[in-house]
């Protein structure tokens, strides 16, 4: 399995900046919402790395479900806004995150 460092590494990071960013939503504008999902989200993604990491088969679909589902959401919120800050980053390394997952579940 020549992709799972790669896929595993980018579910790690889009973990961490799913609580970075969670939790700066809720130091800049108070909003819990942004804390509670980013955590939740980055928690889900962290367990997924870990799985990941030791080659489990429920790694890659956790991680791929939560990636799609965060790009969703910040698709819609990247429309309302229309900044790329932070709906952009998100959806730019959550497509980053689910081609990394599918390079590693076409070579298994």
């Amino acid at each position: 399995m020549p992709y799972l460092p790669l896929a595993a590494f980018t579910t790690l990071i889009y973990g961490i900046l799913s609580i970075v960013g969670g939790a700066i939503g809720y130091k800049q504008a108070g909003s819990q919402v942004s804390l509670i999902s980013g955590l939740i989200s980055g928690l889900l993604l962290l367990i997924s790395a870990y799985l990941l990491f030791g080659g489990s088969p429920a790694g890659p679909l956790l991680a791929i479900i939560i990636s799609i589902i965060l790009i969703v959401v910040f698709a819609i919120r990247l429309v309302k806004t229309r900044k790329f800050m932070p709906a952009g980053l998100m959806i730019l390394f959550g497509v980053v995150n689910v081609a990394a997952l599918l390079s590693l579940l076409s070579t298994v």
